[in-house]
Parts: C-alpha cells; structure tokens; sequence
C-alpha cells in the first residue's frame, strides 16, 4: 500500500499544476528577467508559508492566484519604494518549484503584456484573471468585488486595450 503524501508533497504537487499562474503573475508585473524570478521566489515562499491555512473552500488556483497577486503588488511597491532591496528565499522547496521561464510569445503578446504594464495594479490583476479564462466568480472571489464590478471592469480595461491606453486614467471608477 502506498504511503500517503506528505505535505510538501502536496503542495509541490499543486505547484507544478499551476505554475502557470506563476509565471504570468510575474510577466505582468516584472519586466526583467532577474525580477520576475525573484518574484516567483517570493510567491513560492508565501504560498509555503500559507499552504497549512488552505482549507480547500476555493479551488488551489483561485487560492494561490489570490496570494500571488498580493505578493505580486506587494513586492512591486516595495521595489518602487526601496530600489532593489529584495528578500531572497533559498532551498530544496524552491530549487524543485524553480522552472524555466516560457520564451516570449508572439509580438502581439508581448504588447499586450506592455499594455497591461501601463495598468495600475488592481486593474492588472483583474485583466490577467480575465485572460486566463477564469470565470467572473471566480475573479470577484479573488479580488473580493462583486460580479457587476467584475463585469463592468472587464468591459473599460478590454476598451482600454483595444485603445492602446495604459496608466493614464483608471477604470477604478
């Protein structure tokens, strides 16, 4: 009979399903190399230290994209605050986790990636649920607004892409 997983088990388990979500998190919000595997570190390690808290109430994505968005403002404003002081995690946990970061894609993916760079944080964050397909529920569960909000944000951000337009203006309104 085989021994059930330990907890590190687990988790890197659910790390590699989703690892995606690390990778597109960091895209969105690093535009260096360098930065954006410092900021997966970050994610991975704040996710370590949360996994024992997840009770399973929302999907493992929907759970790790909520604290990966988090991390993800956090340690932008920080580097915007402080220059380049970053904690650096080491490990076994993250050596495993560590993958190579996707080439980049098409040029008009790395415009759209541009464009979203312009946005303010909350309103990437919300783009980049919409584009992997989460569904609205899901997205307000994350950032904690209603569907309507959802909605109609989703409608600006999309006009504001189309337009080319970044940062100038917000669809907080």
């Amino acid at each position: 009979m085989k021994a059930a997983p330990d907890r590190a088990e687990l988790f890197l388990e659910e790390i590699e399903a989703h690892k995606q979500i690390l990778h597109k998190v960091s895209r969105a919000y690093c535009a260096g190399r360098e930065d954006r595997a410092d900021l997966v570190q970050e994610i991975v390690v704040q996710l370590w230290r949360s996994f024992a808290s997840f009770e399973g109430r929302a999907k493992f994505s929907t759970w790790m994209y909520r604290i990966a968005l988090n991390v993800a403002i956090s340690f932008q404003r920080r580097n915007r605050a402080n220059g380049r002081d970053r904690a650096h995690a080491d490990g076994e946990l993250l050596q495993y986790v560590a993958a190579p970061e996707p080439e980049p894609g098409s040029e008009a993916i790395d415009e759209l990636y541009r464009r979203i760079a312009r946005f303010e944080d909350f309103d990437r964050a919300l783009i980049l649920l919409y584009l992997d397909g989460n569904p609205h529920a899901a997205i307000a569960e994350v950032l904690g607004i209603s569907l309507t909000n959802v909605a109609t944000r989703i409608s600006r951000l999309k006009e504001r892409l189309r337009q080319g337009s970044g940062g100038e203006g917000s669809a907080n309104s």
